[in-house]
């Protein structure tokens, strides 16, 4: 009898969504192997709000209390990852694919020398060992890849499990563990536009591509998404190299993975590079007045137009059926 253990992720006192979603997913994998959920956070404060993950299967949680690690370190997480699969005998690990997870999860594997695989889209459960389903080549291709290490290390794309209730007796925990010798520290970290949804956990994304030509028409792209409540705005690199807007908006294979129920591109050829980051999503609408363009090939619904005619209209159109 093994446990699952997840790196719940967190923010002013908040579990981050895509960690409900590692939960319920944790929870229906967990029988398989005859154990539970184990979540751990770590962070410098009491102030996180724990009971909510007992309504996603979690029977335990873990939360390190120390001010050293206040912000993000991986040397120091990485220990503390390490120490507590071992105490609560984890034979999963399991984080989100954002860019804590990416680079914490890969420094467990190598410090257990176990077997890692990074941005999965399907968990399960096979003759004991996990089971993985990833995209390749830039999202061209899918595949299954099976565990035989003791111990296995993955981390998961958000917005590809549901939120499922299965409400359990929660057992809290607080650990004052010692993050050994950390080489690097995070002295402050600065918020650059608190406030907006961020887009690899939105669950519907507006995205602006070069054709919108200035930072100043973006704001129509935010008009959209305000309309579309709990959206988030993002972008073509080619938006962000011009510098229409930031580089935490962008989505490809040098920017964020997203995987929302809905992406409306705007003004976005569809490079193969920008395909990369979300052509996962539910449902993707693309409005380019370029009949040709290959984000054409990868949408559910196009329109064909000028976008500076398009999306005020469907903005405008929204406003009345979302809230009349």
């Amino acid at each position: 009898m093994t446990n699952i253990l997840i790196i719940a992720e967190h923010q002013d006192g908040k579990v981050k969504k895509y960690s409900f979603e590692l939960a319920s997913k944790a929870a229906e994998l967990a029988p398989k192997l005859g154990g539970g959920v184990v979540a751990l956070l770590i962070g410098g404060s009491s102030a996180i709000d724990t009971a909510e993950l007992g309504k996603y299967g979690v029977k335990k949680v873990v939360t390190v209390e120390n001010e050293a690690l206040k912000f993000y370190n991986s040397d120091g997480y990485s220990k503390i990852v390490c120490d507590v699969a071992k105490s609560e005998n984890a034979s999963v690990i399991l984080g989100s694919a954002t860019p804590m997870g990416k680079d914490l999860c890969p420094t467990v594997a190598a410090k257990l020398k176990v077997g890692f695989t990074q941005d999965c889209t399907a968990l399960d459960i096979e003759n004991g060992k996990l089971k993985i389903r990833r995209p390749v080549f830039a999202g061209k291709a899918l595949i299954d890849l099976n565990f035989q290490t003791g111990v296995q290390v993955a981390t998961a794309r958000p917005n590809s499990f549901a939120v499922k209730e299965s409400a359990v007796n929660l057992v809290a925990v607080k650990l004052a563990a010692d993050p050994g010798n950390m080489r690097a520290k995070v002295r402050e970290m600065r918020v650059a536009e608190k406030g907006e949804a961020d887009v690899s956990e939105a669950d519907v994304v507006v995205s602006g591509g070069r054709a919108l030509a200035s930072e100043d028409n973006f704001k129509m792209l935010y008009e959209l998404a305000h309309v579309l409540k709990g959206a988030a705005v993002g972008a073509s690199r080619a938006a962000v190299d011009a510098g229409y807007i930031s580089h935490d908006h962008q989505v490809g294979q040098t920017g964020k993975t997203v995987n929302p129920k809905l992406y409306i591109a705007c003004g976005i050829s569809g490079a193969i590079q920008h395909l990369a980051g979300m052509r996962t999503s539910k449902v993707i609408v693309a409005i380019n007045k370029d009949p040709e363009a290959p984000i054409f090939s990868r949408a559910d619904f196009g329109i064909v137009g000028d976008l500076f005619k398009i999306v005020p209209a469907l903005t405008e159109s929204l406003k009345k059926v979302l809230h009349d």
